[in-house]
């Protein structure tokens, strides 16, 4: 309330004052189930009635959400009131205009570095790293008027509190989050922008004709430079040019301004790679991998790993890898908008997934299962993914379980999987046991013997198909009508077969241990040849 002021979000009933914080941001589904993370702010897209709201208040209040936020104008009668006092939860009201989307980037923008665990962000000029909304308060502070810091495509990064009492390009700009297209227009062909590019000093602004209904107040504008090159520029809304001590702290504040925006173009990139490496050591199990996990924000919390691989992989090298990270950014934005603590890194060639999912064991596996799907549901048939999901379990070192679930599902997808691209463990049981038996006998170097051997290397000496008739008799349960129609042959035919390898190979066919030998030595073929 305190970063984005009444211009975006007003207050309806409750006392955020309250409340312990948010932990994340979660855009409510009624055709969904109810999965939160700790202190979660709903956005109730589409949610209006008043009976609907004072229903969902009691909801939240059950799983422990900070706030709901619908779209106003909503009326607080006292059924809603006495809802948000008993469940706990603030009810908040998003201006007519503003975009869903921005508001939640926005929020998760705010709020990142509570979700994001402990892993530890540096400072400059006393403020986080890459907090630009903290930097554009401070802005403000210094030059006494509501400022915007904008990128050179006149798009709104931060905005600092007191929005409401500027003029209506200005509320126009922080909803859309952009300048509006008439302004940006006025400014460009009046050479307005290219004069705040040019200067090294603050540039006064008079106010501008922008329709026929709207006079925008005037402005001081001051760029932002990195060396030579021209990140963007700083927008105060005045109502008289800067005194000569303002203007000096609003140059000094682009310098700052500058190096924050440096860092979220370069040191997102380190805290990114700090990210991977805490979870590769904490999917790795041992020592380090409960510090990792707590590090991450996710020792407390029920998890599941997936791991994802490209189903196809290009035959060029460089593709491949731009394919790979394609699937990688992608993911880490769809798990976000999920789960704010969701980890994902790139390790060897398979792109791991750490999410937090509530619930009992199977219900956190089912849902996993589902946002999966629907994360390769998205990507596309261009890159199309694997996905092998692994077993619910409680942060820490026991992640290291879940992924080893995780990879042995993938594997034995990778290997062909009955035609699935999202597979649990238990789901694609029978193809990783027959894989991991199959890396028994390459691991002992066992040769080929026995019955099925026999008929195998007399099939190669007389251009017979003995083995394939086995093989369809096994998978017809001795049906000896369907088996012959699985390799198209008559039955009569079939039935010389099937007592011409009993007696080549030695197998007796009625001895139910020598029928599962035999039916398991098939299938380990099919997976070593």
């Amino acid at each position: 309330m305190e970063d984005l002021g009444s211009t975006l979000v007003e207050l309806v009933c409750g006392d955020p004052a309250g409340s312990p914080g948010i932990g994340g941001v979660v855009i409510y589904d009624p055709r969904d189930e109810l999965a939160l993370p700790d202190s979660a702010l709903v956005l109730g897209v589409g949610v209006h009635d008043r009976a609907q709201i004072a229903g969902l208040l009691a909801q939240l209040g059950e799983h422990g959400a900070s706030a709901l936020l619908v779209r106003s104008p909503v009326r607080a009668d006292s059924v809603i009131k006495e809802a948000s006092r008993r469940s706990g939860v603030a009810l908040l009201g998003l201006a007519p205009g503003a975009s869903w989307d921005q508001l939640a980037a926005m929020i998760r923008s705010l709020v990142d570095d509570g979700d994001r665990g402990e892993i530890e962000r540096e400072t400059l000029g006393g403020l986080p790293s890459g907090d630009l909304f903290a930097l554009a308060n401070a802005v403000s502070a210094l030059v006494g008027a509501p400022v915007t810091i904008e990128d050179r495509g006149c798009r709104v990064l931060a905005f600092s509190c007191g929005q409401e009492e500027t003029d209506t390009s200005r509320i126009a700009t922080i909803l859309g989050r952009k300048v509006p297209a008439r302004l940006a227009r006025s400014l460009e062909e009046g050479g307005i922008l290219q004069e705040v590019y040019r200067s090294s000093r603050p540039v006064y602004i008079q106010a501008l004709p922008v329709d026929e209904s709207v006079l925008s107040s005037p402005r001081v504008a001051m760029v932002v430079r990195a060396g030579d090159e021209v990140l963007g520029s700083i927008w105060a809304a005045v109502r008289a040019p800067l005194s000569e001590e303002q203007g000096a702290a609003l140059r000094d504040a682009a310098k700052l301004v500058a190096l924050h925006m440096m860092w979220l173009r370069t040191g997102s990139d380190v805290e990114r790679r700090l990210r991977t490496g805490l979870v590769g050591t904490a999917l790795e199990g041992g020592s380090g991998a409960a510090e990792a996990a707590r590090r991450l924000g996710l020792a407390a919390h029920p998890c599941v790993v997936l791991a994802f691989a490209l189903a196809a992989v290009p035959g060029d090298e460089a593709q491949y890898i731009a394919e790979r990270q394609q699937v990688v950014d992608a993911l880490a934005l769809h798990l976000g908008a999920v789960h704010p603590r969701a980890a994902t890194a790139l390790v060897g060639d398979v792109i791991y997934a750490v999410l937090p999912v509530p619930g009992d064991d199977e219900a956190a596996e089912d849902r996993a299962v589902r946002i999966a799907a629907d994360f390769r549901n998205r990507l596309g048939e261009r890159l199309s993914v694997l996905v092998g999901v692994g077993p619910s379990t409680l942060g820490g070192i026991s992640l290291a379980r879940s992924r080893t679930g995780a990879d042995r599902a993938l594997r034995a997808l990778r290997e062909g999987g009955g035609g699935r691209t999202v597979a649990r463990t238990c789901d694609v049981l029978a193809e990783i046991l027959l894989l991991e038996m199959a890396d028994l006998i390459e691991e002992h170097d066992d040769a080929p013997a026995g019955p099925v051997a026999r008929l195998r290397a007399y099939d190669g000496a007389h251009n017979t198909h003995l083995v394939e008739t086995l093989d369809a008799w096994l998978d017809a349960f001795g049906d000896i009508p369907a088996a012959a129609n699985e390799i198209f042959v008559h039955p009569n035919t079939f039935r010389y077969r099937l007592r011409r390898l009993a007696e080549i190979s030695g197998l007796d066919i009625a001895d139910p241990e020598a029928r599962f030998a035999a039916m398991l030595q098939l299938r380990l073929w099919r997976h070593t040849r």
